[in-house]
C-alpha cells in the first residue's frame, strides 16, 4: 500500500479506504445491472446463492492471514523496544557500580544514544530509510570504554560483565527494531484480497440481479465490511508508521538525567 496512506491519519485513511471500496461496490453494481437484461437475467439468476458463504469464508480466510503478519510484527516491535529500554536501564544502573568518571561518562553515552535515536533513527524508520550498516557511535563507544576499564574488586567485574551483556542486548534489540520497521504487507497480498471482495461482490450482485434494492444493500453492507477490515490491517501495517505507531516513549522514560551523566 503507498507510502501516503500510512502517513494519513486514522480519519482520512478511513476515508480514502471506504471511498475506494465503495466506488469498487458501485461499479460492479453498474457493471451488472447494464448487463442484467431479460435475455441474462435467467443465466445470472442460475448461479446458486451457496456460492456467497463460500466465497465469503474465503475473504475471512485471506484477512486472517494477513492480519495474522500484521499483529505478529506489532508484538515483535513492541518487544524490541521494550527490551531495548530494559537493558539501557540496566547499564545506567549497574554503571553505579563503576568509578564516578567513568560512570558519568557511561550514562552519558546512553542518554546521547536515546537523543539521537529519537530525534533521527525512529523518522528514518518511519520511512523504512534506517540502515543496520552504520552501528549506533554512542553504544560503540560505551562498550568500548566499559571493556578497557580497570576493575578494583570483584563487584566491579561483575557490573563490567552484566553491563556488556547488557549493551549487548541493547544493541540486538536495536537490530530487530529496524528490521521489523522495514516489514509491511506486500502488494501482492493487497490485491488478492480486494480481487477476492470483488469475486464477493461480482455474486451477490449476479445473485440479486433481479432485485436492485436488496443488491445494493448487501453489497454496500459486504463492501463496509472490507473496508473494515482493510483499515485495520492498514493502520497497524508498518509498526512505527503512522497515527497508530510504536513511540520511543519506553527509551525516553529511562533516559538518565544530564546532571547524572556529568
Amino acid at each position: 500500500m503507498s507510502n501516503w496512506i500510512h502517513n494519513l491519519s486514522v480519519p482520512w485513511m478511513a476515508l480514502v479506504i471506504f471511498g475506494f471500496t465503495y466506488l469498487l461496490a458501485i461499479l460492479v453494481f453498474a457493471v451488472v445491472t447494464i448487463l442484467a437484461t431479460k435475455e441474462r437475467t435467467a443465466s445470472f439468476k442460475s448461479i446458486s446463492p451457496g456460492i456467497l458463504p463460500v466465497l465469503g469464508i474465503l475473504f475471512g480466510l485471506f484477512v486472517a492471514f494477513v492480519a495474522a503478519q500484521v499483529w505478529g510484527d506489532s508484538d515483535r516491535a513492541g518487544a524490541a523496544v521494550s527490551r531495548e529500554a530494559s537493558s539501557l536501564r540496566a547499564v545506567v544502573l549497574l554503571a553505579g557500580a563503576l568509578p564516578p568518571e567513568q560512570a558519568a561518562r557511561v550514562r552519558g553515552l546512553v542518554r546521547d544514544y536515546i537523543e539521537r535515536t529519537v530525534a533521527e533513527e525512529w523518522p528514518m524508520m518511519a520511512r523504512e530509510a534506517a540502515s543496520l550498516k552504520p552501528a549506533p557511535p554512542a553504544l560503540t563507544e560505551a562498550l568500548q570504554l566499559v571493556v578497557a576499564i580497570p576493575t578494583q574488586s570483584s563487584g566491579q567485574q561483575t557490573a563490567q560483565r552484566e553491563i556488556v551483556a547488557a549493551l549487548e542486548s541493547a544493541l540486538d534489540a536495536r537490530r530487530q527494531r529496524i528490521i521489523i520497521s522495514q516489514s509491511e504487507v506486500n502488494p501482492v497480498k493487497w490485491w488478492c484480497l480486494y480481487l477476492q471482495a470483488i469475486c464477493e461482490l461480482l455474486a451477490i450482485a449476479l445473485v440479486h440481479c433481479d432485485n436492485r434494492l436488496g443488491s445494493a444493500i448487501a453489497m454496500g453492507l459486504f463492501a463496509s465490511g472490507v473496508a473494515t477490515a482493510v483499515l485495520l490491517i492498514a493502520a497497524h501495517d508498518r509498526p512505527f508508521t503512522g497515527e497508530i505507531s510504536i513511540a520511543p516513549t519506553p527509551l525516553l522514560q529511562i533516559m538518565p538525567d544530564k546532571e547524572a551523566s556529568r
